[in-house]
């Protein structure tokens, strides 16, 4: 054979094993010249990044062949990435503008209706009386003001009847005609029935007693014969035309919260439709017991249709401005009743309903200045976070295409699908909005700084509390379980579960967002699970004694270059999340709980 037949072939069956390998692995970060590389090359293994070496060949642990780093020099000193558009468009970047705009906060809660208890009354004994028929024999009969409720016969009721007639006869306008009947009134007898006794010109055996008030008779204590002492409850009245609103919010979600603020709520009996009310009382301490502050909603009822003891769930807005703070221009220079802050005036005053003063809404913790600032706010899934720590890709331009820069940012509370951004970033700036986890993962890879090498999750994360740990246990287990069958869809799933059951605003809001929003179950992984884990891991070895379940501490050395990963199972039969089908024994037995 000719040597140009011999270098045509071995040309053809190089360029053949390149394409081959590119159509048949996944995304892969570009090779070393499209990085800011030290001038040293060091080879690494794709698989297994913690394999370094000066000098190529294969992979220790894989056989894989090793490919070229951006190598030696301090890693921490390489701050951006650098892709060509074509090469930014296979990874599918995506980028958004910095925003400054309003942003609304959205506060889930859950609770019950219950009685106003300010509308709630008591009929109670005021003489000794035999009850001699009840008009009202059961719970929930609805009552008006004035309706006969029971007959009764009373020896003393029959003698203060006499004491107002002699009066009368003496002297109708006299001071002991007004004593006689000031006594039966305050024995809860009606105005009107004092005068039918006048008018009948004699005492009667038999006196009804009737409501109060109007309502719903809540409580009936008595039986027809029963004899009662004076101070005997009979029946509980209670109005219903206004509810209570009870709910539960978590500690982290009352700063959001203040009197006067409109509420939301839906119950099942009435899908699609939304009722609101107003915040009337913020419990000033939590509850020992579930870490929970009880807050309470006024709420009209006039339709009757709300019951006490429907289950509701509820959300609270609040709009914020910059720096945080909840931002309400509507309470410019209005004045609220503390007590029923349904009440509200342009000028300051005393409440309609109880009288006392009112105060101002600043003072409530409104800023009601119209022209605050908005807040600086950036796409959730830009953001990367590990524990404390919160991280972004800038994006700038370069003369190969774009350069993607990391920087840290302080972040502040979360707006739906937005994060508020304390500092670090200004307004305009490019950043990642899809692809940042990809950019993270190359730059790993590549040797040079990146969120998973920087710090570990089990020496930022905060800290979850015992009785949290335990309640989202069952739903891990089941990530868990899914990552190891690499099944995405299940994992996915079960972290929308675990999502809702802890809200927004806990330490794992960013992982659980991380795994929902993944575009690859290799993303899902790593960090996400990984601080996912951290944080369960931190929760049980504190108090391994404080959950039922026999649990197994799981390690696999292999999952970054220069740390292990561990993770819970709830058998001892090892099944590598991090890895799945490919390395599913991969790991060791750490500790059984």
């Amino acid at each position: 054979m000719k040597k140009s037949q011999i270098w045509i072939a071995t040309a053809f069956v190089s360029v053949a094993a390149f394409l081959l390998g590119r159509c048949s692995s996944p995304w892969s970060p570009p090779d070393s010249s499209a990085v800011r590389a030290a001038e040293q090359q060091v080879w690494t293994c794709s698989m297994h990044p913690q394999i370094r070496s000066a000098e190529s060949g294969q992979c220790p642990l894989c056989g894989m062949d090793l490919i070229v780093s951006g190598g030696g020099g301090d890693p921490d000193s390489f701050q951006q990435f650098e892709l060509s558009e074509s090469a930014a468009a296979r990874a599918r970047v995506e980028t958004v503008a910095v925003e400054r705009r309003p942003a609304e906060k959205r506060i889930s809660l859950a609770g019950t209706i219950d009685f106003d208890q300010t509308r709630t009354r008591s009929l109670t004994a005021r003489f000794p009386a035999r009850i001699d028929e009840l008009f009202v024999n059961f719970k929930g009969v609805s009552v008006g003001l004035g309706e006969h409720l029971a007959r009764v016969y009373s020896p003393e009721l029959v003698t203060a009847q006499k004491e107002l007639l002699l009066a009368f006869e003496r002297d109708p306008e006299g001071r002991f005609v007004q004593a006689a009947r000031q006594k039966l009134l305050q024995w809860d007898l009606l105005e009107e029935q004092v005068e039918e006794i006048i008018q009948a010109g004699e005492a009667s055996e038999l006196v009804e007693l009737k409501a109060p008030v109007g309502g719903v008779v809540i409580d009936q204590l008595v039986s027809e014969g029963d004899y009662v002492n004076t101070g005997t409850t009979m029946f509980r009245i209670a109005d219903l035309t206004q509810l209570w609103l009870m709910l539960q919010a978590y500690e982290s979600d009352l700063k959001w919260l203040r009197l006067g603020q409109v509420v939301t709520f839906t119950v099942e009996a009435y899908p699609g439709e939304t009722f609101e009310g107003k915040v009337s009382f913020i419990s000033p301490e939590l509850d020992m017991a579930t870490r929970v502050a009880h807050v309470r909603v006024n709420v009209s009822n006039d339709s009757g249709r709300l019951k006490p003891g429907m289950f509701v769930r509820a959300t609270a807005s609040v709009r914020l401005a910059s720096g945080g703070l909840a931002f309400a221009p509507e309470y410019a220079g209005k004045w609220i009743s503390p007590m029923h802050p349904e009440i509200v005036k342009d000028e300051p005053g005393q409440c309609d309903v109880c009288g006392m003063d009112l105060v101002s809404a600043e003072s409530l913790g409104y800023v009601s200045d119209p022209d605050a600032e908005p807040p600086i706010v950036v796409p959730t899934s830009a953001v990367l976070r590990t524990g404390k720590r919160a991280l972004v890709y800038v994006a700038t331009k370069s003369e190969s295409g774009s350069a993607y820069e990391r920087r840290e940012i302080v972040i502040g509370p979360r707006a739906g699908d937005v994060f508020t951004v304390v500092s670090g970033l200004e307004e305009g700036e490019q950043v990642v909005s899809r692809g940042a986890f990809k950019i993270d993962s190359a730059m790993q890879i590549q040797g040079l700084s990146s969120m998973m090498q920087s710090s570990s999750p089990l020496e930022s994360l905060d800290e979850l509390d015992l009785e949290t740990a335990r309640s989202i246990l069952p739903l891990y287990l089941k990530i868990q379980d899914a990552l190891a069958a690499d099944d995405a869809a299940a994992a996915r799933e079960n972290a929308v579960a675990l999502h809702e059951l802890l809200g927004h605003d806990s330490p794992l809001d960013s992982s659980l967002h991380g795994i929902e929003s993944a575009d690859g179950i290799e993303e899902m992984r790593r960090p996400h699970f990984e601080i996912l884990s951290a944080a369960l891991i931190e929760s049980v070895e504190r108090d391994p004694a404080a959950f039922e379940e026999d649990l197994w501490r799981m390690n696999c050395p292999m999952v970054y270059p220069d740390r292990g990963a561990d993770w819970l199972q709830s058998d001892a039969t090892l099944r590598n999340p991090y890895f799945g089908a490919s390395m599913l024994s991969c790991g060791t037995e750490v500790r059984r709980y």
